[in-house]
């Protein structure tokens, strides 16, 4: 059933031991008028909004949604013990990319090939977002429901205070920045790594601005390798950072929202993050434009391919779904009704992959973000969505300890690089 795969085979048959001992079991067989579905958007940013537009999906078409949201983090491994256990929801939410490669290739999901041309949705997805997000070995399987911009977002009153009143477009200018808020007695950065994603928006947008994204895909894929100069060259401008006392102290002891936090406190100055940290922001009554604002991350390299960077979050259909119409109608209608995607991406501080909705109803933060990714020459997932799971898992610890030592580069890269290979031979 999982195929040639090994490593995603023994992952699935770990998770079903897992499943056992934990005490799942499959769910009863789905009412042809419900539809099942797991999704990860939880807490004050999503759940709410979540719910309220599937039940406009249901007064829409009479069809009842039976959910089971789980937190975020926990998601990635709880759908995982769902696969291995064959007690997949007939659809649940999932990271475009790797990820949903991963889980593709283990045979979980269900083609949408005849829906999505059914449905017309050539002429609702954007292209880049469609051509990036959507298909895996031939065939269609996800639906973006929204995608994030990852920038740098910065608090306007603590840089007009330093008297930075334009964000650098270059690496030096950049750098000089950092020097300049710090000179001041400002951290220039906040970032808070404690559950390690956080920290790859720097490894990939310094690589993508270096070594480029022909090189960045080989990496991801096992054609280049963590030792090579260009990942040692990103690795050494990234400890020169830290050296330089320019990241707040501490940073794998605090997540992203106390990053945030620091930012919108004038504690630091600005932090590299995704879209939704405006979500965030707007749900503590700070206001886009004056309290925060965004800005792409610099040039480091004249003549390398201007790339933005970020995760898709998409709705999938299980192959073990007990209402597939239903369910294929669940994922037309929330990509295609424009007042569906208008309402979930401004609760989310996301952008809308239906290019028939109106952006005007987006803040003049995320219409800059919106331009940014317009203007870039390509989209690309961040680390650990571009990268087999088990891989990226590699990587995402390198951070975590580079992050607490920023010391011995040499020998980490090489670890790194030592396991890394491992883990791309088991698949």
């Amino acid at each position: 059933m999982l195929g040639r795969h090994g490593v995603k085979r023994r992952a699935l048959v770990l998770a079903a031991l897992l499943a056992s001992a934990a005490g799942f079991t499959t769910p009863a067989f789905a009412d042809s008028g419900e539809v099942s579905i797991s999704d990860y958007f939880t807490g004050d940013m999503g759940e709410k909004a979540f719910n309220e537009q599937l039940a406009k999906f249901t007064t829409a078409t009479g069809i009842a949604i039976k959910q089971s949201p789980v937190g975020h983090e926990d998601f990635k491994s709880v759908i995982l013990v769902r696969a291995a256990g064959h007690s997949l929801p007939d659809v649940f939410s999932f990271w475009a990319g790797a990820k949903t490669q991963f889980i593709a290739d283990s045979k979980s999901l269900h083609p949408i090939d005849g829906m999505w041309k059914s449905a017309g949705l050539d002429s609702v997805i954007s292209k880049p977002i469609a051509a990036a997000a959507t298909s895996y070995s031939g065939h269609r399987y996800l639906v973006p429901v929204d995608y994030h911009f990852v920038g740098i977002f910065y608090n306007p009153k603590v840089m007009a205070k330093a008297g930075i009143t334009a964000m650098p477009t270059t690496w030096d200018g950049f750098l000089a920045m950092c020097k300049q808020l710090k000179s001041q007695g400002i951290t220039p950065i906040a970032m808070g790594s404690k559950n390690r994603w956080p920290a790859q928006f720097w490894f990939d947008y310094m690589l993508l601005r270096t070594a480029g994204p022909d090189y960045r895909a080989k990496l991801m894929t096992g054609h280049a390798r963590y030792d090579d100069p260009q990942v040692s060259s990103v690795m050494g401008q990234w400890k020169s950072m830290f050296d330089a006392g320019y990241f707040n102290n501490n940073a794998n002891a605090i997540d992203w929202t106390d990053a945030a936090d620091k930012v919108a406190k004038g504690d630091a100055a600005m932090t590299l993050m995704g879209t939704w940290i405006t979500g965030y922001w707007n749900n503590n009554h700070l206001v886009a434009g004056k309290d925060y604002d965004v800005a792409v991350f610099p040039q480091m390299q004249a003549g390398v391919p201007n790339v933005a960077l970020g995760p898709v979050d998409g709705l999938v259909i299980s192959s073990n779904a007990k209402n597939v119409a239903g369910s294929e109608k669940l994922l037309d209608y929330m990509v295609s009704n424009t007042d569906v995607q208008s309402a979930w991406t401004s609760s989310q501080g996301a952008l809308s992959a239906n290019v028939k909705v109106d952006q005007s109803h987006y803040s003049p933060v995320m219409q800059k973000a919106a331009a940014a990714v317009e203007k870039s020459n390509s989209f690309a997932f961040n680390y650990d969505l571009a990268t087999p799971p088990p891989v990226s898992e590699v990587g995402l610890s390198m951070f975590a300890k580079f992050i607490d030592q920023p010391g011995d580069i040499k020998g980490l890269l090489s670890q790194t690089q030592t396991d890394a290979q491992a883990a791309f031979k088991k698949q």
